[in-house]
């Protein structure tokens, strides 16, 4: 009995030691578990970035224009040190940062923030036009993203979602009329300046012209002198032969 007693323990032993969980194990597995799941994170986040809209810094950085200064400092503080390069195994992460880097100065930038905010409210006037709502005023935000309209249109997000594509829309627009009227520039500086390398070019085939003058003078007088006494030269014998 005693030995029964003592097989069964000794067999149940070894399989409750490996069932049993080690608190030290525990600790280490979740402790990889957590840094791998913040690496993929890290990606991901760097991926979005990298595919975000680069002419729009609010989407780079995931914010609204609603967003005060404070705000974009601290959700480019945040978002900089977890892609940080020296942190991300991304190959693209000094890219991703880079680019998040941009987007906080043209946001920190007033000029250039007025003129982006200036243009996704011209985004929100078109978009209340295009849906008819009249009776209500885009310049209200708050106001706008309240109402029954919006509401019926799925809510908030999705008026955002719209709000953003048509702005992104409107800044494409800019982008390339910026983009011919560069071209326009550079093609007219092209011209001018084929102007003004004929113009030089002009000048300097007139100065070699004159330098060659100059330089053949001394022979042309020579040649004329010789010319001249040989005139003389045949002019006298003629004379002397009608003579004789």
């Amino acid at each position: 009995m005693s030995a029964s007693t003592s097989s069964s323990n000794n067999a149940a032993g070894p399989s409750s030691t490996i069932t049993l969980s080690h608190p030290a194990v525990d600790a280490e597995l979740e402790k990889l578990l957590s840094r791998e799941a913040s690496a993929f994170q890290r990606e991901v986040e760097v991926e979005r970035i990298l595919k975000a809209f680069k002419l729009n810094p609010y989407d780079i950085l995931d914010l609204d224009e609603t967003a005060t200064q404070e705000d974009i400092k601290k959700k480019y503080r945040q978002l900089s040190l977890f892609i940080h390069p020296d942190k991300t195994p991304h190959p693209r992460a000094p890219d991703a940062f880079d680019i998040l880097k941009k987007a906080e100065s043209e946001l920190s930038e007033k000029a250039k923030r007025d003129e982006l905010d200036a243009l996704i409210a011209q985004a929100r006037t078109l978009l209340v036009r295009e849906m008819g709502w009249s009776g209500i005023n885009p310049k209200a935000i708050k106001d706008l993203e309240s109402s029954d309209e919006v509401t019926a249109l799925g809510g908030v997000k999705v008026w955002r979602e719209r709000v953003r594509a048509k702005t992104k829309e409107l800044l494409i627009d800019e982008e390339l009329r910026r983009r011919k009227a560069l071209q326009l520039a550079l093609a007219n500086e092209g011209l001018e300046a084929r102007k003004k390398d004929e113009e030089v070019a002009s000048r300097k085939r007139k100065a070699d012209e004159d330098k060659a003058w100059e330089a053949n003078r001394e022979q042309r007088v020579d040649s004329w002198r010789s010319f001249a006494n040989t005139s003389k030269k045949k002019k006298k014998n003629k004379s002397a032969g009608l003579l004789g």
